[in-house]
């Protein structure tokens, strides 16, 4: 189906949010899901082509839109979606994906994001917060330093708004940063989670090699294979 480009901003350094336009087609979809969008006659070409999928990082509340967030990085697709100006039109597919919100609402949730990992984990505490579902939610998000940091600043309101949500942030590269900069281990979940670690569902996004330390972490954990959920996040 056919949209346009409604608004784009810097939510963070080197981060992107740009909202796309349905014109009118009304798509379901649940938070944490992926959408394909392919760019129309783009700027800068690759071999790769100009079709990509990207998480939905809005609310599925907000009818009528997509939300995308990336990392720009210097490749043809992330630079011609740079340039792509306000009314811009696009191909865009229905969403797709497995990596979803539970539905259970009896178990807490560790929601472990490394940098843009961070939009599956808005859109699912977005949709939370609007129907005030009962989801008690922890969320560790790891980034190099505050301004690469997306959605702080809005995730700290909804720490505020929300009695069963926690947001834990540590900044590993940030010598401005007055809380936690350790790298997450182990050791980092046992000392904010304490006891009863087998009681929680962890749910892990971020880049291949972030995800795959965190599973190593939560196994050293003593955590079991059946109650993490990991999604990767390749560079495109």
């Amino acid at each position: 189906m056919k949209a346009t480009l409604k608004e784009k901003e810097k939510v963070a350094k080197g981060t992107l949010l740009a909202v796309f336009d349905l014109l009118g087609e009304d798509v379901d979809f649940q938070p944490g899901q992926y959408f394909f969008v392919t760019l129309l006659d783009p700027p800068y070409e690759d071999e790769k082509g100009p079709r990509r999928h990207i998480s939905v990082v809005t609310s599925p509340n907000e009818r009528g839109v997509l939300g995308l967030c990336t990392r720009l990085r210097d490749t043809a697709f992330k630079k011609s979606l740079a340039e792509l100006p306000v009314g811009a039109e696009v191909e865009v597919e229905p969403p797709k994906g497995k990596f979803v919100l539970p539905d259970d609402t009896s178990r807490p949730y560790v929601f472990v994001a490394g940098g843009i990992g961070i939009t599956v984990f808005r859109s699912m505490l977005l949709k939370i917060r609007e129907e005030s579902l009962p989801y008690r939610v922890t969320l560790v998000y790891s980034n190099r330093s505050q301004e690469e940091t997306a959605f702080l600043d809005e995730l700290r309101g909804l720490e505020a708004e929300l009695p069963d949500f926690r947001l834990i942030p540590t900044m590993t590269q940030d010598p401005g940063w007055d809380g936690e900069s350790r790298k997450i281990d182990a050791d980092f979940f046992r000392d904010y989670l304490g006891d009863g670690l087998n009681d929680r569902t962890y749910m892990i996004a971020g880049p291949p090699p972030m995800v795959a330390a965190m599973t190593d972490a939560l196994a050293e954990a003593g955590i079991d294979e059946q109650n993490v959920i990991p999604e990767k996040y390749s560079g495109y």
